[in-house]
């Protein structure tokens, strides 16, 4: 008998909930070893069924909640039990933003040794509706005759078998079964693997990966279903500079959305990165402006810019923004917004982020202001070197607390203070923690020396 045979086999235990991973899942202790319970909240019993076993640990999923938490409420989306888009529905809004609070927390202290002298009130926004990107999976499974499209399981590698999403964009999340009607009916719907998709405020865009070329019957098949539905259709034939829009057939390919405060309207191509939720977008901006404060006659830095999200509106505030991309697509992108937006303050750069780009020409006067965004993997290589920028005020956006942490320790030796530091809810009913924090320059040893060019050709002004 598998090891998998045995646990299927083993009769459900119950369990005691004591607190929750940094994974969502309710925690329980055995004999001195610990469980994972998935579907579990702190203070609970259930009734679990073991799922895997390892030297250390051990893995479990709630089949019965004896005594329910106060947080527990009962999930918007009737696919919750299996789906692994989302796995905190069945917890409270308030709990989940309680849970990311001390993630937070807790990373911040533990690698870095830092608390803020100011907790910031969490950002939120809808609960529903608010994803506008995904990446969906597509199988036809031979043995049933069916096509699904969605998600994974929960802790695994085969699609749910899902007829909405509550999270999606609602003109997405409603119409997954006519996606898989549509699939269904092309004679390579077994050579699909997934869609990409992304919405603007008016525009939805699917770009579908397709292994095979597509014969006529099938192409013709889904400009029908794209133009029906108002949609750009995009194909993948194969890697990502193979996308290309063949509907509409006319007008440039690009998807918008606007930022109403700051008087701006971005445009994106549908494989380009933009941030999911668009109202926590926004409240994010509006936020971010605030902690930094630049000032008309001051410039300010925007790492890891992408297309311009932070870049523009600090551009409406401040005196000279400049904006660095590793990617010179993105850096592209950005100077097509800000001349399509009429903002002649920016200027956008293509510079490899993993080195030392002080001593560039338009990084020698140093700045003011520092904005950076950087990946879940943080910003560690450039954050030694920000302290050359003399900037007085950093304001730090992560999606990855465990970096942002670790870099905030680095920035505290380079002579910058903790003030201010709080969570952002972009990714409602999931463990993703979306955080901002404010850091400021202290009187370090070299605080009063000059902010020019002893910046980069100088090292001993570190």
């Amino acid at each position: 008998m598998s090891r998998r045979e045995k646990l299927k086999a083993r009769p459900p235990a119950e369990l005691v909930i004591d607190r929750l991973s940094h994974e969502g899942r309710g925690i329980a202790r055995v004999d001195g070893k610990l469980v994972f319970v998935e579907g579990a909240l702190p203070g609970e019993t259930v009734l679990a069924q073991y799922t895997f076993t390892h030297k250390k640990y051990d893995e479990a999923r709630t089949l019965e909640v004896r005594n329910p938490a106060a947080d527990r409420v009962t999930p918007p989306c009737a696919h919750f039990s299996i789906c692994g888009g989302c796995s905190l529905q069945h917890m409270a809004r308030e709990a989940q933003i309680a849970f990311k609070q001390s993630v937070l927390a807790e990373q911040l202290l533990h690698f870095g040794g830092l608390v803020p002298a100011e907790w910031l009130p969490a950002l939120v926004d809808e609960t529903t509706a608010y994803r506008r990107k995904a990446r969906l999976g597509v199988k036809y499974v031979i043995k049933k005759g069916e096509l699904l499209v969605g998600f994974r399981e929960k802790q695994s590698n085969f699609l749910a078998d899902i007829r909405a999403c509550e999270v999606l964009d609602a003109r997405l999340g409603s119409r997954l079964m006519a996606l898989r009607e549509l699939i269904t009916g092309l004679a390579l719907r077994d050579r699909i693997p997934q869609i990409e998709v992304a919405a603007g405020d008016d525009e939805v865009a699917l770009v579908f990966r397709h292994m095979d070329p597509l014969p006529d019957t099938d192409l013709q098949a889904l400009v029908a279903f794209c133009a029906a539905e108002g949609w750009h259709l995009y194909l993948q034939p194969a890697g990502n500079d193979s996308v290309h829009r063949v509907h509409p057939a006319e007008g440039e390919d690009r998807l918008s959305y606007a930022l109403p405060a700051f008087g701006l309207r971005l445009w994106f191509h549908p494989m380009d990165f933009t941030q999911v939720n668009a109202g926590i977008n926004r409240r994010m901006l509006d936020l971010a402006l605030e902690l930094l404060d630049p000032q008309p006659g001051e410039r300010v830095l925007d790492l890891f810019c992408g297309l311009g999200n932070f870049t523009l509106p600090l551009a409406t505030r401040a005196g000279e923004v400049i904006g660095v991309e590793g990617v010179q697509a993105m850096a592209d992108r950005g100077t097509e917004n800000a001349r399509r937006n009429g903002l002649t303050n920016v200027s956008f750069y293509a510079q490899d982020l993993t080195a030392d780009f002080s001593g560039q020409p338009w990084a020698r006067q140093g700045f003011d202001r520092l904005l950076i965004d950087p990946p879940r993997s943080g910003a560690e290589e450039v954050v030694k070197y920000l302290p050359k920028f003399g900037a007085k005020r950093i304001v730090y956006v992560s999606c990855n607390p465990a970096t942002l942490a670790r870099d905030a320790g680095l920035l505290k030796e380079a002579g910058y203070r903790l003030v201010k530091a709080g969570v952002m809810d972009m990714f409602t009913h999931t463990t993703h923690v979306v955080s901002i924090a404010v850091f400021e320059k202290t009187c370090a040893p070299w605080c009063g020396r000059v902010r020019t060019m002893t910046v980069g050709a100088d090292s001993s002004a570190q």
